[in-house]
């Protein structure tokens, strides 16, 4: 058998914790038999929900932890006062190379603070982004920054544009993928300061392959295979994308259960309604990874269910074996001289 990938999760971040974090994991489990899942929380309220599991404790691990950090509570104090919190517990397992990866559903400022300083940048990345898999018309798109740095400088996103393409190339298996910038217009004039500053960097850089602006009614086209933005523009992008198609799927349920012919109707369409929806389910591509750190940090959805959790497991047994931290690593040194001022 092969080494065996070892994922910390934060069994108690997230509002439907631990439940839900314990169902995805054990769902996980049945999928791969690689993985060995290591519980950080509250040993108790851990071991009664994987009693409610028929599945082996081979691969289960559980650390007990006595405090958790709730999802309204200040990142900087919470990761300084909380040292027994099942957070800061996780993301030390992964300093120390206890864990290959550390995945939560916590307080995402405090999962971001954290990375920073318990697991640490990777020397040459001073702005760590979150990134985040988006499905499109063409397959998916790598977002990103979705929320981790609300203000960037221009030399801050070449460096994120950098990072999700040879994420995409190595996890996607996307050759040579394309870069955008998102942008409330086509043409290199358009845009603010930042936008403008940032295009001339990206449309010179000789390490990948800029297509130029890409505004936000392109992006479900699948625009671009890379969308490169500040983590204010990323986040209200991606809170716009959820919410636009949850309210699509809701009212076409609303309409197809209106009148008898429309449930006919959706019972003659529901084969092939399944599988467009399913398609465009973000949760299908786990979470949200923050890019550029020493070990491989995940962030979930707060919200998030048995099915995101169970795919951010296989999502991060993926990007371990696919060692995508070393190629990032590689791309931080090739920088040399450069780094501190393009990162």
């Amino acid at each position: 058998m092969s080494e065996m990938i070892r994922i910390a999760v934060d069994a108690m971040g997230g509002d439907h914790a631990p439940a839900a974090i314990i169902d995805g994991c054990v769902q996980a489990l049945s999928i791969r038999n690689d993985i060995q899942l290591i519980f950080v929380g509250d040993e108790k309220q851990i071991g009664e929900e994987l009693d409610k599991h028929s599945c082996s404790r081979e691969h289960i691990r559980i650390i007990h932890t006595s405090e958790t950090i709730g999802m309204a509570e200040h990142p900087v104090n919470a990761i300084r006062t909380k040292k027994d919190s099942s957070l800061v517990v996780g993301m030390k397992l992964v300093k120390n190379k206890e864990a290959d990866c550390f995945m939560s559903a916590g307080n995402s400022g405090a999962v971001l603070v954290g990375g920073q300083l318990i697991v640490g940048r990777i020397r040459g990345i001073t702005r760590p982004p979150f990134a985040s898999l988006i499905p499109t018309e063409k397959g998916v798109s790598l977002l990103l920054d979705c929320g981790a740095n609300v203000d960037a400088r221009p030399e801050h996103l070449l460096s994120f544009a950098r990072i999700g393409s040879i994420y995409m190339e190595n996890v996607m298996g996307v050759a040579n993928p394309s870069v955008g910038i998102v942008n409330i217009g086509a043409e290199e004039e358009k845009g603010n300061a930042l936008v403008k500053d940032t295009f001339p960097l990206l449309r010179e850089d000789g390490v990948i392959r800029f297509i130029g602006s890409v505004e936000a009614r392109d992006i479900p086209f699948g625009g671009c295979d890379v969308l490169v933005c500040e983590g204010f523009t990323g986040n209200v992008v991606l809170k716009m994308y959820e919410g636009t198609a949850s309210m699509l799927l809701k009212n076409i349920k609303k309409s197809l259960m209106s009148s008898l012919m429309g449930k006919i109707g959706g019972l003659l369409i529901k084969p092939s309604l399944k599988g467009l929806l399913t398609t465009f389910d973000a949760s299908q591509y786990g979470g949200a990874p923050l890019l550029g750190l020493n070990g491989l940090v995940v962030k979930m959805h707060g919200s998030s269910k048995a099915q995101e959790v169970k795919n951010t497991v296989i999502q991060c047994a993926d990007f371990t074996e696919r060692k995508i931290n070393d190629k990032i690593q590689a791309y931080a040194q090739s920088l040399k001289g450069d780094a501190d001022n393009i990162s």
